[in-house]
């Protein structure tokens, strides 16, 4: 797979996985580790650069402090145990992927700052999510402003409600993009903006994601 990504002239900005660190079950955070260990590896077989990572689901059987805890404890020991792998592990405030039976523990603004600060210590980047900062913060800038020396990377995605994700083509919904990429320019960031292009318009809606992104981009460098 490496050979034909080489061969049609890409590479491999970033995988996404979805680790369930706060699994009540306590075997089954080992096997959730076993797993990102794994996905660690093929990352870096691809010549990947960053793996997304998240905290884990919020299991109805597992209380605020223990999957606090749990969440960080499988996160660190997943970057302690890939050191030198050449893959930055980054840490999501997500939402609800569609393997998932539950939303994501940290879904809540205050839960995901308190594992992002207790893993801030072992080297965990952040990935940014855009539409899941506008769905499920008050403010998505001062979320952004809370981490943004760890901030390696962007998920670009647009929601149309808030409360809850509802993916539209990026620039057609409530994510305050251009304040957005002003701040990062601000603080000098210049790493990777992955689009989750969700809206369901084929090709042509990634050409026009991809054309939204780095006209903001661009337009609001020196703003």
């Amino acid at each position: 797979m490496r050979r034909d990504i080489e061969a049609a002239g890409m590479s491999v900005a970033m995988v996404t996985t979805y680790p369930d660190f706060t699994h009540p079950d306590a075997r089954q955070r080992e096997r959730e580790l076993a797993l990102e260990q794994e996905a660690v590896a093929v990352t870096a077989a691809l010549g990947g650069r960053l793996l997304r990572v998240t905290a884990g689901q919020a299991h109805p059987e597992t209380g605020r402090e223990e999957g606090i805890a749990w969440a960080v404890e499988g996160l660190r020991k997943l970057v302690e145990s890939t050191r030198g792998s050449g893959v930055t592990l980054v840490y999501e405030n997500h939402g609800k992927p569609g393997a998932w039976q539950y939303t994501d523990f940290s879904q809540p603004p205050d839960i995901f700052l308190e594992i992002a600060r207790a893993t801030a210590d072992v080297g965990l980047g952040i990935n940014f999510d855009t539409a899941n900062a506008t769905a499920f913060a008050e403010d998505p800038l001062a979320l952004l402003d809370q981490i943004i020396d760890r901030v390696v990377s962007v998920h670009a995605a647009d929601t149309a409600v808030r409360g809850e994700l509802q993916h539209v083509l990026l620039g057609t919904g409530l994510t305050p993009f251009a304040s957005l990429f002003r701040r990062l320019h601000q603080a000098g960031w210049d790493g990777w903006i992955c689009m989750e292009e969700n809206a369901r318009q084929g090709r042509q809606g990634v050409v026009d994601a991809a054309r939204f992104v780095r006209q903001t981009w661009q337009e609001t460098a020196n703003m």
